[in-house]
């Protein structure tokens, strides 16, 4: 008796499926993953907003003052790789301002802090926000 010779793989309806299940987790997963990296980028908002409000404390507990002249602020924040940060005020108040740099994860982020502690989102993944008093960080309706 001869042994029959028998093929060993996959056939192409096995491959089919894996490939589809490989699209479908990869559907979920992609989406998932992007925005856990650009909430990863938020803290430099964050604690660049906290680190310029403790600044400009400083500056008027030694100045009376949150401006050195004009409406520019007395204390400046250095722009880190996903945000830039800017300041107005007068006197008497400020607002700091963190912008999402164009073409990184944090694009579309806009967060300020005031010198009464308020903290306010004006811009959440590219959309405008109104009413929010604090900084978002998971949806337009969470805070």
């Amino acid at each position: 008796m001869h042994a029959r010779l028998r093929h060993q793989g996959f056939t192409l309806i096995e491959l089919m499926v894996a490939v589809a299940v490989v699209a479908i987790l990869a559907s979920v997963a992609l989406p998932a993953y992007t925005d856990y990296v650009r909430r990863g980028t938020l803290s430099d908002a964050f604690s660049g907003l906290s680190t310029a409000q403790v600044k400009m404390e400083q500056y008027f507990q030694d100045n009376r003052s949150y401006v050195s002249s004009g409406t520019t602020c007395g204390t400046s924040i250095t722009a880190t790789s996903y945000f830039s940060f800017a300041c107005t005020g007068t006197a008497s108040t400020y607002t700091f301002t963190a912008t999402g740099v164009t073409g990184k994860a944090s694009a579309g982020h806009v967060y300020t802090i005031t010198q009464d502690g308020s903290k306010a989102t004006t811009s959440f993944k590219g959309s405008t926000v109104t009413g929010k008093s604090c900084w978002l960080t998971k949806s337009t309706s969470e805070c």
